[in-house]
């Protein structure tokens, strides 16, 4: 592969993390907001696994 796809590559792993990221802060917000201590460890549970 050459060092053009591959620097896509690592954009695009860099860009779908950053959004899971983001999403996850919304929903944590969100789920903070709401009271809803289940879905807040779930949710926090779920960053961990993803390492976010």
């Amino acid at each position: 592969m050459n060092k053009n796809s591959q620097d896509t590559i690592t954009q695009a792993i860099k860009a779908h993390r950053e959004s899971l990221r983001k999403s996850l802060q919304h929903r944590l917000e969100v789920a903070r907001s709401s009271n809803n201590d289940y879905l807040v460890r779930q949710l926090e549970a779920e960053a961990a696994y993803l390492h976010l």
